[in-house]
């Protein structure tokens, strides 16, 4: 009989098959999956998840209504396969989940998170460089953590300073064309990979054994810099603490770029279908999503919207 975790790996390849990134979602529940192996169950149930979430850690509704559902979507999956699996009931955690509020980074903040990176410790100057221009990389671009971990190598085309972002969350392809200061940082990091480390792999951002950087690494370093310049507050065991989160990057790219076009009188909705296509979103609601969520743009929106009002009644 397989085991859960044997099961979650046919799970994750068929939905992997149809164009999902999973990323994080393998992340939650591989760690289900272990906590069911280590303690003794061997199919999903009510108990198990109860068990687990008692055990698993502290988070608010929140955070556990979304692991809950992650937990369905695989349970309802596994019970084709498993007549002895139990669906848990989607009660189980009060309040539904809802998209967390982004942070808004200030521009010096993220100053200082690229420089901070570059001061990681390691014994060449691979790691500070790798994080450097990740971070860098998704600050100026709006990119998903996971698109800037997957580029290969041919895909980072430096003298037209364009990258190409295959196989996307939503299974798409894109380009997206970076400034002259961008490619100047991806030229000086290639070099410094290329010179460093002859054996590698074929991904573009690789760590100093060859192999491709991952999202674990990424999530590790970013909240070890955002403590170091007071980001987050310092947690034992090196646990990675709460605060701005690097995907808040992408977010802040987003705001700032419809905050200038508000500032620039621009026809907001036709930018908004533009920049839904830059960023990947599988709809636009998910861009205009931003207006509702961040109150300087509810407000901007706002007094648009009433100037309008009185124009037309002038």
């Amino acid at each position: 009989m397989k085991t859960l975790s044997q099961r979650l790996d046919e799970y994750l390849a068929l939905r992997r098959s149809m164009g999902f990134d999973l990323s994080f979602e393998e992340r939650v529940l591989r760690k289900f999956t272990t906590y069911a192996g280590e303690n003794g169950f061997n199919r999903i149930s009510t108990p198990l998840f109860l068990d687990w979430k008692a055990n698993y850690g502290s988070a608010d509704n929140n955070t556990w209504s979304h692991r809950l559902g992650m937990v369905r979507r695989f349970a309802f999956w596994l019970a084709e396969h498993d007549n002895r699996t139990e669906v848990p009931s989607s009660q189980l955690v009060t309040g539904r989940y809802r998209r967390r509020v982004p942070y808004i980074y200030a521009p010096s903040q993220i100053a200082d998170l690229v420089v901070e990176a570059g001061r990681l410790p390691s014994p060449y100057g691979l790691r500070a460089a790798l994080w450097q221009t990740l971070f860098g990389l998704i600050a100026v671009t709006g990119m998903r953590v996971n698109e800037a971990l997957s580029l290969d190598q041919h895909d980072v085309d430096l003298e037209r300073a364009i990258l190409t972002l295959r196989n996307t969350k939503n299974g798409k392809d894109r380009q997206l064309p970076v400034n002259e200061d961008t490619a100047h940082w991806l030229v000086r990091y290639a070099e410094l990979r290329d010179r460093l480390v002859p054996q590698q792999s074929s991904r573009f951002f690789i760590k100093e054994d060859g192999e491709p950087a991952g999202d674990c690494g990424a999530r590790y370093n970013f909240a070890q810099v955002s403590r170091n310049i007071g980001l987050r507050s310092p947690q034992a065991f090196n646990r990675h603490g709460h605060g701005p989160r690097i995907h808040d990057l992408r977010h802040t790219f987003a705001v700032h770029t419809i905050l200038d076009w508000f500032r620039d009188g621009r026809d907001i909705e036709t930018e908004m279908y533009k920049l839904s296509t830059y960023l990947g979103h599988s709809e636009p609601k998910h861009t205009f999503w931003y207006i509702e969520a961040v109150p300087e743009l509810m407000q901007l929106a706002a007094e648009r919207a009433e100037r309008r009002v009185l124009e037309g009644a002038s």
